[in-house]
């Protein structure tokens, strides 16, 4: 269960760094709310987790999943450029993330 909420938490990380980008430094109303409503969420399944997952596991994962999350948003969503070395550093991070869930005893 705690890799579930994990991952919750990491795809809620993903959606308020997109809304805290839409709130325009918190000057919208309602992509401001988002952000912060999704970031309690995003918070309390991370707290959920690491009450059975190592703190350095969890935390890393959590980052891992928001980080290529919100590039991947970038560029897909925001048009962001997605050049070979942003990709490659994409990937490694992802290597790391699936080489920390093969490692971890939870």
């Amino acid at each position: 269960m705690a890799w579930i909420y994990l991952v919750a938490a990491g795809l809620l990380e993903i959606i308020w760094a997109y809304s805290m980008k839409q709130s325009e430094g918190f000057s919208r109303l309602t992509p401001s709310i988002v952000t912060i409503i999704t970031m309690i969420a995003s918070f309390t399944l991370l707290a959920l987790a690491m009450r059975s997952l190592p703190l350095g596991t969890a935390y890393t994962v959590w980052t891992g999943i928001g980080a290529v999350g919100a590039f991947l948003v970038g560029i897909f969503v925001l048009g962001e450029l997605a050049n070979p070395m942003r990709v490659t550093a994409a990937l490694l991070i992802v290597s790391g993330l699936v080489l920390l869930k093969i490692s971890s005893d939870a």
